[in-house]
């Protein structure tokens, strides 16, 4: 049911809805950081964009979406750290309520960042119509954005907001009415917006990418509880938006697989969509490269110890997405197998490698004849899932240790941070167990997820980043493409799109993954996974592909009303003198 509201101070209901009390005010961010001060066009638009980076931070929507599939896990790590409430683990276990902070932190960021959007366009409006072509443009992008982060709103929530202006009837969408009207703010930019502004904005292709996204999960997003009915007409849209992109031959996949998450991807011929951190737009995006990361890794020594750039023995790989890896290489491991698997950038000797690799523990005794040296610069920590003993710098007495030549020694790394009783007493061994026992929620425990780089521009790499935040790239595009004429029938058009995709990592040729000779829906859920984990896709593949409801590490609810997260209490008490304006979803 539409719920229609007319206020001329939407933007008090809205802080309500979001924030949940009168005494709470939006974090402002000061629009000097982005270089805009004296400009009304980017000081107008800078805010909007520039809050990309904190919508998707791990404890807001990035984690939310992670740890509430199948991909991540985040324990009570020994007992003392990263409970915070039992947020996480209550996301796992899909536990959900409306008073769970991750859960609450999604929604208000994504709906501040609505807010910012709409702030942005009453400012450029006028300086359109008075025929700023610059604004013109801009508005378009805002709009674009707008529609994007309201379909963040639908996947997770069910809902989207509809207004216009802050003298404007303000609605709350469901379902249909949701997709009509994302749907209409997209196609009335798609052809007018610009294509050549860079992965930092919002492009024409990008819009097609949203649109492809959006008639992809259409039938999801009609009947988020039910069977999902894939159209035709859906598919065929989705079809027509990925062949634009794809034929315009503006994009190229990228032979290496990680340059897409490192420093200089700014300019990666693969990016459609990226948040541009470079500068003094870098803002939150290292969460996602050290979250997962052991709380012992110094992955940038050059800045030690002034600043530090270390993990924090946050999430690990499950047991069930780690096998999904194993099951397709079979006897091979997959990290010789699948070059977006692993990268080996440590230099560790080689008989070391085989001792880690049989799995043998260092004896104390050899540690110390167990390293070796680099400039602290040159230091690069492997990426990927990291599994096993892990290599990096070593705390010394008040700095790292040196070889003779003054340059960085590298060693297995001990377990020497974290509160937990595995606190010193052996190596970082990432296990493939984890889970909610105590054994299984140690600081070591479980594989880890190293796709982004630490940044090597930044001194203070935990906070700040010259990585783009990567939001669309060209082989989502393709395997969309693959899927939509899966649906529809065309497996072989299915199969070759995806191995397009595969075989197109071949910077490391032993590691090219080899071309697949059959494809059904299971194998390509599989394949987005390989492709797309720790970008934020995973739960939502999972509800379209029907696999939500599923069983894995710790989590066995069974509830097709969990496919949509609670409307934060905070948010309907905050609207709860407006009847019927902001109904809590079906199950809480």
């Amino acid at each position: 049911m539409k719920n229609i509201i007319k206020t001329k101070a939407f933007m008090v209901l809205f802080g309500l809805l979001v924030l949940g009390c009168t005494d709470l005010v939006e974090e402002r961010i000061d629009e000097t950081e982005f270089g805009a001060e004296a400009d009304a066009i980017d000081g107008a638009i800078a805010p909007a964009y520039g809050y990309i980076s904190w919508t998707w931070r791990h404890t807001n929507y990035f984690g939310l979406q992670e740890v509430s599939s199948d991909e991540a896990i985040l324990p009570y790590r020994g007992g003392t750290d990263w409970y915070d409430g039992g947020k996480f683990i209550a996301a796992h276990q899909h536990n959900f309520t409306p008073s769970n902070d991750l859960v609450t932190s999604g929604w208000n960021q994504v709906a501040i960042n609505i807010s910012r959007t709409l702030s942005a366009i009453e400012v450029l409006t006028p300086l359109s119509e008075e025929g700023n072509d610059e604004a013109t443009g801009a508005l378009y992008e805002m709009k674009a954005l707008r529609a994007y982060l309201n379909m963040l709103m639908l996947d997770s929530w069910g809902v989207a907001f509809k207004k216009e202006s802050s003298d404007a009837l303000s609605e709350v969408l469901r379902t249909d009415e949701a997709i009509a009207y994302i749907e209409s703010e997209l196609l009335s930019v798609v052809d007018l917006i610009n294509n050549d502004k860079g992965p930092g904005r919002i492009t024409q292709d990008a819009v097609k990418g949203f649109l492809a996204r959006l008639y992809l999960n259409a039938a999801v997003y009609r009947d988020p509880y039910g069977t999902p009915n894939f159209t035709d007409d859906d598919m065929d849209k989705v079809i027509a938006y990925t062949n634009d992109i794809i034929n315009s031959g503006s994009y190229s996949l990228s032979p290496e697989y990680f340059e897409l998450f490192n420093d200089d991807n700014h300019e990666n011929a693969e990016l459609i969509f990226a948040l541009d951190q470079r500068g003094v737009l870098n803002r939150e995006h290292s969460r996602w490269a050290y979250w997962s990361i052991a709380g012992a890794m110094i992955a940038r020594p050059e800045f030690y110890p002034d600043n530090t750039a270390d993990g924090t023995d946050g999430p690990g790989v499950t047991p069930d997405f780690y096998q999904t890896w194993v099951e397709a290489y079979g006897d091979v491991d997959p990290a010789d197998a699948d070059a977006r698997f692993y990268q080996r950038n440590t230099m560790v000797p080689e008989e070391q490698l085989q001792d880690l690799a049989n799995r043998e523990p260092l004896l104390e005794t050899e540690t110390e004849n167990s390293y070796y040296c680099v400039e602290a610069e040159e230091f690069e920590m492997d990426r990927g899932i990291l599994r096993g003993i892990q290599w990096g710098p070593r705390r010394g007495d008040g700095n790292l240790e040196k070889c003779e030549d003054g340059s960085l020694r590298i060693y297995p790394l001990q377990q020497t941070k974290g509160n937990g009783p595995d606190r010193d007493t052996g190596y970082v061994d990432h296990t493939l167990k984890i889970d909610f026992t105590n054994e299984g929620s140690l600081h070591h425990a479980g594989y880890r997820f190293s796709k982004y780089q630490f940044s090597r521009t930044s001194p203070n790499g935990n906070g700040y980043s010259s990585v783009d935040l990567v939001l669309m790239r060209l082989a989502e595009i393709y395997l969309m493409r693959a899927e939509a004429k899966l649906r529809k029938g065309d497996n072989a058009g299915a199969l070759a799109d995806v191995n397009v995709v595969r075989t197109s990592r071949t910077a490391r040729p032993d590691q090219t993954p080899e071309a697949l000779a059959e494809i059904d829906l299971d194998i390509l859920f599989r394949e987005r996974g390989f492709e797309l984990y720790w970008e934020g896709f995973r739960r939502t593949d999972q509800i379209r592909f029907g696999k939500y409801e599923d069983s894995w590490t710790e989590k066995t609810d069974s509830d097709p009303n969990k496919r949509l997260f609670p409307i934060p209490q905070s948010a309907v008490d905050g609207a709860s003198g407006i009847d019927g304006f902001l109904e809590q979803n079906p199950g809480y």
